[in-house]
């Protein structure tokens, strides 16, 4: 359904990021990833679905890393059809203890980052009269959570910044939705479920089942493949006039 077309994913060397990167490549798409960790085993994962793969390893946190990253994409494959904003970071605090620069940080690279890539991006998806924005908000850009500031505010504002996006490529072939996940378990998830277990000297079984019991009333994660799956929808001919959506794969979260 997407050969042809180039998917940039940041934040896809694992979790939420490489399942879409995989269910893209799956539909023949070449993938362009981003971020830390394994990024030979992420590469490999892809490869292995048959398409063409690279990698940059830009800091997006930092406007001229991405920049270079844009770029990268663009001289590696043509243009960049297909971008997924997911890079993302957490910090948990009341907010009279928040540290400012764990705010600034979570900003930088949960909403500012997918400014920047966007408006990068847009002029070559305009020219094209073909392009697909997704940005992976949370059900945090619906609701909110105690001591999660800086993550519910960027979240809101990436939905905000998905409707404004989706608006002024209204008239074109051009779209732009979130998607706004509950609990996936990615390891950044796993952490809080291992600081939730060590703080109540819970097992790991016991503190999952708290943490989903808490929010997620279907008591079981979201996976990155049904994530990647709702991804390649929104690129398909079907999904062509979705604009503006923010679309929540939250086991009933936000409905309650």
């Amino acid at each position: 359904m997407l050969r042809g077309k180039t998917a940039l994913v940041t934040g896809s060397t694992s979790g939420i990021g490489l399942g879409m990167a995989k269910a893209l490549a799956r539909q023949d798409a070449r993938i362009v990833l981003n971020g830390f960790g394994d990024v030979q085993g992420a590469r490999d994962e892809v490869a292995a679905l048959g398409v063409e793969v690279d990698y940059h390893g830009a800091d997006m946190s930092r406007p001229g890393e991405i920049a270079e990253l844009m770029r990268f994409a663009a001289d590696r494959f043509g243009r960049i059809d297909i971008l997924v904003n997911n890079a993302g970071i957490q910090h948990v605090a009341p907010v009279q203890d928040f540290p400012p620069e764990k705010w600034d940080a979570v900003m930088a690279i949960n909403l500012s980052s997918a400014f920047h890539t966007t408006r990068l991006a847009l002029p070559a998806m305009r020219e094209a009269n073909w392009g697909r924005i997704i940005n992976v908000a949370s059900v945090h850009g619906l609701v909110a959570s105690a001591e999660k500031s800086a993550y519910v505010a960027a979240k809101h504002g990436l939905v905000g910044l998905t409707k404004v996006v989706a608006l002024e490529n209204a008239t074109t072939g051009v779209t732009c939705n979130a998607i706004c996940p509950g609990w996936v378990l990615t390891p950044l998830v796993q952490k809080q479920v291992d600081a939730k277990a060590a703080a109540n000297g819970w097992s790991n079984e016991e503190a999952t089942r708290r943490l989903l019991g808490e929010k997620e009333p279907s008591m079981q994660f979201t996976t990155p493949e049904e994530l990647g799956e709702l991804a390649v929808f929104l690129c398909s001919p079907a999904a062509g006039n979705v604009r503006g959506v923010a679309w929540n794969m939250d086991g009933g979260w936000a409905a309650q």
